[in-house]
């Protein structure tokens, strides 16, 4: 459960300004007040991250520039078709960075990186296709729905799918970690 939670924290953590934004953008109907609490809480975290001397990973990097770069362009444009697509724009870019092989070695426990690296890197794979998938349905969606429509839906499916795929990911992992580590066993 550990490494659960290990995995579960940083992947919470580099996805926490869209979720609150779409989550606060579906509450209040306010683009302007989602969008820039969404930014505020994107910087808040890089700049924690520099006041406690961690490194600050690409993939926080990344979020942080999307969150400023399309978030400013909702706040000049006040066009909501702009905010619906965005995710689509952010979902490609995310899905592309995660071709990078190794890009999921942040995520895991050391014992995993050390007795499952190819299984991890087939995940990294998956999880770059999701955000692909996703980038396409959030386009249909951006142009065939209304704004509280699109904004519940993509919600439910961004959490809903992030959170299926980690879990099949955490359970596929964990099963074939331990069957490995018992074949070591048994052959020691």
């Amino acid at each position: 459960m550990k490494s659960l939670l290990h995995a579960g924290r940083f992947l919470a953590e580099d996805m926490a300004s869209t979720f609150f934004f779409l989550l606060l953008f579906m509450l209040t109907k306010n683009l302007a007040l989602s969008v820039a609490l969404g930014m505020a809480l994107g910087i808040g975290q890089v700049a924690w991250q520099f006041r406690t001397g961690k490194r600050v990973d690409t993939m926080q990097w990344m979020s942080l520039f999307l969150v400023i770069g399309f978030g400013s362009a909702s706040l000049l444009t006040h066009d909501p078709r702009f905010m619906m697509v965005k995710p689509t724009l952010i979902y490609l870019v995310v899905g592309a960075v995660m071709l990078k092989p190794g890009w999921m070695a942040r995520y895991l426990p050391p014992a995993a990186v050390e007795i499952v690296p190819d299984v991890a890197s087939v995940f990294g794979y998956v999880w770059s296709a999701m955000m692909f998938f996703s980038a396409g349905l959030n386009l249909v969606l951006a142009f065939t729905q209304p704004a509280a429509s699109w904004a519940a839906f993509m919600s439910a499916w961004g959490l809903g799918s992030k959170l299926g795929l980690f879990l099949t990911q955490y359970a596929t992992m964990r099963t074939i970690a331990i069957r490995r580590h018992r074949v070591e066993f048994a052959v020691a």
